[in-house]
């Protein structure tokens, strides 16, 4: 039998990260190594870093120094989106084994494997392909023994946007999609396995199917067979941009019992100059009629978007444009970014930059108006009994049964742990903060 080698991973960044260090780990284990989560020491240590903003790469930075410092005897694997486009920056950190380009992640524990216990180099052994040149979907195994009661798909990679102020497009290349039938496959195995739900996620998951021949698939098409075919409980949808988030992919959602109501949709901007300079293919109006439409079909949706605070060039009455939008929309949370120069994207030669205080200043504004939309949006669910899909840890702080329900509410309820994985009926009987509600078992 080989060596039961102990490894982490430490993971920065979206769901789709999540999801491929899912993917890694299931690998890792399934050939007899073994997962560390505390900070014992480990033989082997990968970080799957992200650099869609500054913060996010100097996280990946820090992460990388004290993986290195708390274990200086591990190998240690540096991957991911940060990786694959600062590499020269990542050979400066002395103690880095291994840097692996996006395009090579899914190989990373073949090489583990054929590698473990060798000699190590003196440099850090780099290997970044032109991710440009990527052009089908790189199938990865599926977590199914992970921890989480709501599991990632990686369905979709890569982005053609090309907005100006992103990274992404340079960090994952072009648009990939995963064929229909292996995502209704890997749906099964999920379901045969006892989760309840999935959630399908992707760079530009709105994108699906655009690299195939035409006519052959849309995320609409996709979303149809998985609502048509598959046993799984639940399917939700990560992020969708508005111009790709059609009427007939809420007709759909609308009609369907396993599809989740809730939508996650990038807004960015609610000034028309803004989103022109962003490169982003809609307009205020637009993405109004859109979340009205949302609402008119699905009233206890949830809607959550992502805004962008401080791109170059917003001023006092770009921002108000925005707030008054956000404003007078039904939307139930807010993810508020602040704008971050990122080296080799266009915005980052903009004139006009906005200066960190007021970015600061507009954000904690922004954030405020999440809170008072997400307040609104969860008073309106009490007295409903809903199924919550009950997750495995219950709530650190009041020991409570901990759930999810289709619109993205979490619950909190007492109960045995013989409900945990299970979905259950459940009234909603008051708030008890911004992050919950207090339910009980019907």
């Amino acid at each position: 039998m080989n060596q039961k080698y102990k490894y982490k991973i430490i993971t920065l960044g979206c769901k789709v990260n999540q999801f491929e260090s899912d993917a890694i780990s299931q690998f890792l284990k399934e050939s007899e190594w073994l997962p560390i989560q505390t900070d014992e020491a480990v033989d082997i240590i990968i970080i799957n870093t992200c650099t869609v903003t500054q913060k996010a790469s100097m996280q990946s930075r820090q992460a990388i120094r004290h993986a290195i410092r708390s274990n200086p005897d591990a190998r240690i694997v540096v991957t991911g989106c940060y990786a694959q486009k600062s590499a020269e920056e990542l050979k400066q950190i002395k103690g880095i084994h291994d840097i692996i380009g996006s395009a090579l992640k899914h190989r990373i524990p073949q090489a583990l494997l054929s590698t473990a216990g060798k000699q190590r180099p003196d440099s850090p052994l780099v290997i970044i392909p032109d991710i440009n040149r990527e052009q089908i979907f790189k199938q990865t195994m599926v977590g199914i023994s992970g921890n989480r009661t709501r599991p990632f798909l990686k369905i979709q990679d890569g982005c053609n946007s090309y907005c100006t102020y992103c990274i992404v497009p340079y960090t994952r290349g072009r648009s990939r999609s995963m064929p229909a039938d292996d995502i209704l496959q890997k749906i099964e195995l999920f379901s045969s396995a006892g989760y309840k739900e999935v959630v399908l996620t992707g760079i530009h998951l709105g994108c699906y199917g655009k690299d195939f021949p035409t006519g052959r698939n849309s995320l609409y098409k996709l979303l149809k067979m998985i609502d048509d075919r598959s046993s799984i409980e639940r399917v939700r949808l990560s992020s969708i941009e508005p111009h790709e988030l059609t009427a007939d992919i809420i007709k759909l959602v609308a009609s369907s019992t396993r599809l989740c109501n809730h939508f996650h949709i990038p807004l960015q901007s609610g000034d028309d100059t803004i989103l022109k300079k962003m490169r982003r293919p809609y307009t205020g109006e637009q993405f109004s009629s859109l979340i009205s439409l949302i609402y008119q079909k699905i009233p206890e949706a949830s809607i959550g978007v992502d805004i962008l605070i401080g791109f170059p060039g917003e001023n006092q009455s770009a921002f108000k444009n925005t707030y008054d939008l956000v404003q007078e929309l039904p939307i139930s949370y807010l993810h508020v970014f602040p704008y971050s120069a990122r080296q080799g994207t266009p915005a980052a030669q903009y004139p006009n930059p906005v200066s960190q205080p007021t970015i600061k200043e507009r954000c904690q504004k922004m954030r405020e108006l999440g809170i008072q939309k997400k307040n609104l949006f969860l008073q309106k669910s009490i007295g409903r009994i809903v199924d919550v899909l009950v997750e495995e840890t219950r709530d650190k702080k009041t020991s409570l049964l901990k759930g999810m329900t289709s619109n993205y509410i979490t619950v909190l309820f007492e109960g045995p742990n013989s409900l945990k994985k299970k979905i259950i009926k459940t009234k909603i009987i008051e708030q008890i903060d911004s992050t919950a509600m207090l339910g009980s078992v019907e």
